[in-house]
């Protein structure tokens, strides 16, 4: 006599014959097809699902076009910048150069040698006031000679 020895908490058919197919009591065989019938998808359940992943890729889409956008915007930023920076210091470094080469004896020489000009006399400088504090003056009516 052979002995077969059952491990685990289900006991198997011993010396079953080929072939030999044990039919399901009825109420497991509905509960196995109601399982079944659970895992097909409807058509409307497809239908939503495939709206929602085609929106989603659309929208993951338009997302990342902007990020790209918005990427390239910021690049264009830096690099007018920088440009900017760079004409700033261009222009600065041509004031100083000008400022830097400006000799006001050498002016006063060719303002006073070759074209005739003088200082100011006491009588020539007359003062405006226009009252009112402003940086700049009315002429509303003509100014007096200084005779």
């Amino acid at each position: 006599m052979e002995k077969n020895y059952v491990y685990g908490n289900t006991a198997r058919q011993l010396n079953a014959p080929a072939g030999y197919r044990r039919e399901m009591p009825l109420h497991v065989q509905k509960r196995a097809q109601a399982k079944r019938r659970e895992h097909r998808m409807s058509f409307g359940y497809l239908v939503f699902l495939s709206l929602a992943v085609l929106a989603t890729g659309i929208i993951l889409t338009w997302y990342i076009t902007l990020q790209a956008d918005i990427t390239a915007s910021v690049k264009s930023v830096c690099s007018l910048e920088a440009q900017l920076n760079t004409l700033k210091q261009d222009n600065d470094e041509a004031y100083n150069k000008a400022i830097s080469s400006l000799d006001l004896e050498e002016i006063k020489r060719i303002a006073i040698g070759e074209y005739g000009m003088t200082y100011a006399t006491e009588g020539q400088i007359i003062t405006y006031s226009d009252g009112g504090g402003n940086d700049y003056v009315r002429q509303i009516a003509p100014i007096p000679s200084g005779n």
